[in-house]
């Protein structure tokens, strides 16, 4: 048989073939737990990171009232928006908002 290849030159090439692939898909198998943990790990972290930049705006606007409220001016016109403060001899005029009604209006008309 001088074909070139035997059948056995064959099989060996398939089998070798055969082992590399099963080497690579158990390689693939082993580290799946830590590719999933590391996945989870990088949710998490991002999920982290939006918090942070939450919690910093949150912050910077508190940074900035405490900031605004060295101004003795700032303070005052809040005193007088929030607790009706007035100075003396001033009149504080408090309106009151309308009484909400949850009836809505009926359809006045015709129906055909």
């Amino acid at each position: 048989m001088s074909l070139g290849e035997s059948i056995w030159d064959k099989l060996t090439r398939l089998v070798l073939g055969l082992v590399v692939a099963a080497v690579l898909l158990g390689v693939a198998l082993w580290y799946q737990p830590v590719i999933n943990a590391n996945r989870s790990m990088r949710a998490r972290k991002l999920e982290l990171d939006q918090r942070i930049a939450g919690e910093s705006e949150k912050a910077r606007k508190l940074e900035a009232a405490l900031h605004a409220m060295q101004d003795p001016k700032t303070v005052e016109r809040l005193a007088r928006e929030r607790l009706s403060y007035a100075r003396p001899g001033e009149e504080v005029v408090l309106f009151e908002p309308p009484p909400s009604t949850n009836n809505s209006p009926a359809f006045v008309g015709s129906q055909p």
